[in-house]
């Protein structure tokens, strides 16, 4: 299967690495980053450098591949679909900006070819958990998703590294929520709702992101009395962003805030990904609930170190090509997450990345 992967930064080199080492793909990454390009040559890997911004000589690299892998910043999504629109491509990407899915949607609309955007962590791996869950039962109540992508030893007040990308932990905190409440559909407020709980003997903050939840609103509506989306990191963090978006008004200078949090707050590779679902109703006339929790950790191998959100990303964009290849998903038109079937994720060469973490035991 040829792929065209858009981006080589943290998470594109690690899905390049992922899909090469197969056999079964023949990746050519696109990129505008020269140095980020070589490392990946040098390993053999097929690669060009163009501007990713430019239509017209992105569609060119395009035209001849089975898919595109979209490992780019989530405002490039459109134009990335609607380019693998126009050159007969399948596309997969990792988004979590609800506008761009919506779009994807449109887009895939008597497609003939397959659309499936959110592929990631959160959206992405947490709305297979929650709706495997969800669909074991007679009725359905509450579905809680919580995931953070945290640092494993914190030092500054915000507690928090740098684990992923800019752009999207500032538009996530930025943009409505959407949610379940009530039985009705609503748009929260991003980093309000806060809560905390404790999990393995830690302390941690939940409140309201954008995009997490995926299309799992559309989904359940009618069918569930509460279902929400937070983002998990440490106490403390939720009101100094809230100071900074808010109170220093940079919710409307996000350049700045960016850039400003590019210079003064170190990335690590010293990362845990938390995954944690909650899903509760009726079966069999008994109110039950069911747990999904996880603990994934950075591959700290020396040569080739791995952070738990490169691991988490990629194995969740690499398992969802690799069931399309096998048939294992609709072919064609827009294909939503909680059309994955959990078991066979797991299963999954890629997915078994989520299987061979620590299963957390004790919730508290």
């Amino acid at each position: 299967m040829k792929i065209a992967l858009l981006g080589a930064g943290h998470i594109g080199q690690t899905i390049a690495r992922l899909l090469h080492a197969t056999g079964d793909y023949r990746v050519t990454v696109i990129d505008k980053n020269a140095k980020y390009l070589a490392a990946l040559d040098n390993e053999g890997i097929a690669t060009a450098e163009v501007d990713t911004e430019n239509k017209a000589a992105l569609a060119a690299q395009l035209r001849g591949k089975d898919a595109v892998v979209n490992a780019l910043p989530y405002h490039l999504a459109i134009t990335a679909a609607t380019l693998a629109l126009e050159c007969g491509c399948h596309y997969f990407d990792l988004t979590e900006d609800v506008a761009a899915t919506k779009a994807i949607k449109d887009l895939a609309r008597n497609a003939k070819t397959a659309f499936m955007p959110q592929c990631g962590l959160a959206p992405g791996f947490i709305g297979i958990v929650a709706h495997h869950l969800a669909k074991q039962f007679d009725e359905v109540r509450d579905v809680q998703m919580r995931v953070g992508a945290l640092p494993a030893f914190p030092t500054n007040a915000l507690k928090y590294n740098l684990t992923w990308s800019v752009d999207g932990l500032i538009n996530e905190y930025c943009h409505p929520c959407e949610a379940i409440h009530g039985g009705e559909f609503i748009s929260a407020l991003p980093l309000e709702g806060l809560e905390h709980f404790s999990l393995d003997g830690t302390e941690y903050e939940a409140f309201n992101t954008s995009g997490g939840l995926g299309t799992l609103c559309e989904t359940w509506a009618g069918q569930v009395r509460n279902l929400d989306y937070k983002t998990v990191r440490y106490p403390g963090h939720r009101d100094l962003m809230k100071f900074l978006l808010e109170d220093l008004a940079l919710a409307s200078d996000q350049d700045r805030l960016k850039d400003i949090m590019r210079k003064s707050m170190p990335a690590t590779m010293q990362d845990v990904v938390l995954v944690f679902v909650t899903v509760s109703g009726l079966k069999n006339g008994v109110l039950m609930q069911e747990v999904f929790a996880r603990k994934i950790f950075a591959e700290r191998d020396a040569k080739a170190p791995l952070s738990a959100i490169q691991i988490t990303t990629a194995a969740g964009i690499c398992a969802a090509v690799d069931l399309f290849r096998e048939g294992r998903l609709p072919q064609s038109g827009f294909i939503r997450q909680e059309e994955v079937e959990l078991p066979a994720f797991l299963a999954n060469r890629f997915g078994q990345a989520y299987q061979q973490s620590r299963q957390v035991e004790s919730i508290g």
